[in-house]
């Protein structure tokens, strides 16, 4: 049982639907601290031939508040609407818009769970089929922290292996996953590149960018350039 987690970010890049591509169950970090200018509720797209930083407002962020207890605020359709002028042209626009104005323009108020109903729309697009938990369902009320916390999410879900992505590397230790019988492997993203309009290729933008610019099949074997390392 392969096991991945993150906390949920809106339209996130590659590297994520790769490591949850390759998941048998996803654990949606629900409960995790909501993080002021971090990615959760932010990310960029190509806008003029340059990275464009959007952000969707959010209300109720206190020290330390949970991203299930933050709300979201009323900047999606200026979102949708930047969106759509930078992207209009793009081969697979007409695809591609409605499930992002759809996204966008959910009403749900609750910021995991409108996160929650992003990932599970654009994971069943890409053809990701692994099995979607919520931490808070998963584990409630914990005292848990870092390592601890992520040891014990797949106890409980019975892995036999977890996979975080690269940038997790000096947050975990091998022996102490070994120590509980779970192997412990991190996702590297390979280069990728791809055509975008007739400009310079500029790399890491969200996932929105590349299923504008690519197909459904296309994108599926972008899901598969990556490198598994064990350290």
């Amino acid at each position: 049982m392969i096991v991945g987690s993150n906390q949920p970010y809106l339209f996130p890049y590659i590297g994520y639907w790769q490591l949850m591509s390759i998941s048998d169950v996803y654990v949606i970090s629900d409960s995790m601290q909501y993080i002021k200018k971090g990615y959760i509720n932010r990310n960029s797209i190509l806008v003029d031939e340059k990275r464009h930083l959007f952000t969707l407002e959010v209300l109720g962020v206190h020290s330390n508040t949970p991203i299930n207890e933050v709300k979201v605020g009323n900047s999606a359709k200026k979102i949708s609407k930047s969106i759509f002028h930078a992207y209009k042209k793009a081969p697979y626009f007409n695809i591609v818009y409605p499930i992002v104005e759809k996204i966008l323009l959910n009403q749900e108020k609750n910021l995991a769970k409108y996160l929650g109903y992003s990932i599970e729309t654009i994971a069943d697009y890409l053809g990701i089929e692994t099995e979607f938990i919520y931490l808070s369902d998963l584990q409630g009320e914990t005292e848990l922290k870092a390592q601890s916390r992520t040891i014990d999410i797949c106890k409980r879900v019975n892995a036999t292996e977890y996979i975080n992505a690269i940038g997790g590397v000096e947050l975990y230790s091998r022996e102490d996953f070994l120590k509980e019988g779970i192997e412990l492997t991190f996702l590297k993203s390979g280069d990728i590149k791809y055509k975008q309009f007739n400009s310079e290729f500029v790399p890491n933008l969200s996932i929105i960018d590349i299923m504008m610019f690519n197909s459904q099949e296309e994108i599926k074997n972008i899901l598969t350039k990556f490198n598994l390392i064990k350290k």
